[in-house]
C-alpha cells in the first residue's frame, strides 16, 4: 500500500496569520460518548473528522445510534439514554485511537451485551493492563491477548461482556499507579453503571474533560484535588440533551505555536483554543523557555474554557519540565523537543515515561529525529535532554515516522528550519489528529508539498 511522504523546504520569510486549529480530540471522544446516552438529540459543533474522533463516531453508529453528520462539522447524536445501546453488528473498530478504545472499554463493560474492541497494528502493541485490571475489580468481564514482550500486560483485542442479567458493577474505590486521563475517564465511564460509587485518586490532576462535562450535564460527580467521586445517576435518562462549540484543539495548536516561536520573522495566533487549565502545560513551557506568547480567554462551552493564543519569534533559553508541568504537557513534548533544539543550553525533560507506550516509543523517535538534524540529544529512561542549537540552519534531514502523527508533524516544523529539502516518510498518520495541517502551514507561508 503507497504511504504519503512530505517534501518540507526552508522557509523563506516568517510564518503569519491568524488561523483555526482542529477541534480538540479529546473532548469530542467524550462529547460523543455522554450525547449517545443522552435522552435526546444532542449537537456537537465544530467536529473536525480526524480519524480518532471518527472511530468513536463509528463506534456508536455500530451500536445502532443515530449520528446525523452534514460533513461541515456539524454532528447531531440522538442518545438513547444511559439503557439505550445494542449489541455492536460487528467488531468495533477503533483504528490509532487508544482514547477510543479505554473510553469505550468501560463504557461497555456495564452493559449486558457482548463486544469486542479492536484497532490497527500500532493499537494492538499498545498496554490495556492499567483499565483491565480495575475494571475486573468491579465485576467486569474483560479479556485481551498476552503482550509478546511484557509479562502479566495484556494488549488488544478486547473481549467485553456481557454482565449477567440483572447485575450491576461494583463500587470501586482505586488509587491509579500514575495520572492518566483515559484509564481515569474509562472508570467514570464504568461508573455510570455500578450499584455504588466510583471514587479514584491519581498522583497528579490530569486531564479532567470528563468530569467538566458530566459536572455541567449535572451528574452527581464531585473532585477535590486529585481525587474525584461519582454517584450512578438512579434515572437512566438523568443525561439531558445538549448542544457544544468543541473549542480548538491546543494539542494541535502547539505545533503551529512552536513553529511560530522558533521560525524568524513569525507571528501566528490560534483561534477559539481550548485553554483548560489541566491542558495548558504547553502554554506554560514555552514562557517558561522565553517564548513571546499572549492569550485571550473569549468564553467556554461545558465548563471547556477557549479563546485565543499569539505566539511570536523568540529568543529562548534551556530549562527542566518535570513533574506536573510534564503531566499536563504530555502529548506536546514532541514538539516541545523542537523548541528546546532552537534554545540556548540544554532542555531536560523528566517524568515521560508514558511516552514509550504511545502510538510509538517517543522518546527514543525523538532522539533520532533530532540527531537527523544535527541536534544532540540523550535518551534517558523516563525522558531526554536536549543540547539546543539556537543559530544557523539545522541539518536537513529523512525522517520515518514510524506511523506516530505527533513525531511526523515535529519533523515537518523542524525541516522549516533547515538547509535544505526534508523528507517525512509515511505521514498518512497525521490525519488521525490535524487533517489540514499541510494546508494550514501552507496558509501561514511555508512551503510543503505532498507525495505519494
Amino acid at each position: 500500500m503507497p504511504t504519503t511522504r512530505l517534501v518540507v523546504n526552508p522557509v523563506r520569510g516568517g510564518l503569519r496569520g491568524s488561523v483555526p486549529v482542529p477541534s480538540d480530540k479529546s473532548i469530542s471522544h467524550r462529547a460523543l460518548i455522554l450525547a449517545a446516552l443522552a435522552s435526546g438529540h444532542s449537537d456537537l459543533r465544530g467536529f473536525s473528522y480526524g480519524e480518532d474522533n471518527v472511530a468513536t463516531l463509528n463506534a456508536f453508529r455500530n451500536m445502532g445510534l443515530v449520528v446525523d453528520d452534514d460533513g461541515q462539522g456539524l454532528v447531531r447524536v440522538q442518545g438513547r439514554g444511559l439503557n439505550g445501546l445494542s449489541a455492536p453488528r460487528t467488531p468495533i473498530d477503533c483504528g490509532n485511537s487508544g482514547t477510543t478504545m479505554r473510553l469505550l472499554a468501560g463504557l461497555l463493560s456495564g452493559q449486558h451485551f457482548a463486544s469486542q474492541l479492536t484497532g490497527d497494528a500500532s493499537l494492538t502493541r499498545r498496554p490495556m493492563g492499567r483499565i483491565v485490571i480495575p475494571l475486573r475489580a468491579r465485576g467486569a468481564i474483560l479479556n485481551g491477548a498476552p503482550h509478546p514482550s511484557k509479562p502479566n500486560e495484556l494488549t488488544p483485542p478486547l473481549e467485553i461482556g456481557p454482565l449477567p442479567d440483572g447485575k450491576r458493577l461494583s463500587p470501586l474505590e482505586y488509587q491509579l499507579p500514575m495520572s492518566s486521563a483515559q484509564v481515569k475517564s474509562s472508570l467514570l465511564l464504568s461508573g455510570l453503571y455500578a450499584s455504588g460509587p466510583t471514587t479514584l485518586a491519581e498522583p497528579i490532576v490530569s486531564r479532567d474533560h470528563t468530569e467538566r462535562m458530566m459536572e455541567a450535564l449535572a451528574l452527581p460527580i464531585r473532585t477535590v484535588g486529585s481525587i474525584v467521586s461519582l454517584h450512578p445517576p438512579a434515572d437512566p435518562h438523568a443525561i439531558k440533551p445538549f448542544s457544544i462549540d468543541l473549542p480548538g484543539d491546543l494539542s494541535a495548536a502547539a505545533f503551529l505555536l512552536t513553529a511560530a516561536a522558533i521560525v524568524p520573522d513569525s507571528q501566528i495566533t490560534t483561534r477559539h483554543t481550548g485553554l483548560n487549565p489541566t491542558r495548558t502545560g504547553i502554554i506554560d513551557v514555552i514562557r517558561m523557555l522565553g517564548g513571546q506568547m499572549a492569550t485571550s480567554a473569549q468564553g467556554e462551552t461545558l465548563n471547556e474554557p477557549y479563546g485565543e493564543i499569539t505566539v511570536a519569534t523568540s529568543r529562548l533559553r534551556g530549562g527542566v519540565i518535570s513533574g506536573e508541568l510534564s503531566v499536563r504537557s504530555i502529548d506536546e513534548i514532541p514538539i516541545l523537543c523542537a523548541l528546546a533544539a532552537r534554545a540556548s543550553g540544554t532542555t531536560e525533560f523528566c517524568d515521560v515515561g508514558e511516552l514509550r507506550v504511545k502510538e510509538s516509543d517517543r522518546i527514543a523517535l525523538m532522539v533520532r529525529l533530532l540527531r537527523a538534524f544535527g541536534v544532540e540529544a540523550t535518551e534517558r529512561e523516563d525522558g531526554l535532554a536536549v543540547e539546543g542549537r539556537p543559530t544557523g540552519p539545522l541539518s536537513a534531514a529523512r525522517i520515518e515516522s514510524g506511523g506516530d502523527h505527533r513525531i511526523a508533524m515535529t519533523a515537518a516544523v523542524l525541516g522549516l528550519l533547515a538547509d535544505g529539502q526534508t523528507i517525512v516518510e509515511d505521514v498518512d498518520c497525521i490525519a488521525t489528529s490535524f487533517p489540514r495541517f499541510v494546508g494550514t502551514l501552507r496558509a501561514l507561508g511555508a512551503e510543503i508539498e505532498v507525495l505519494t
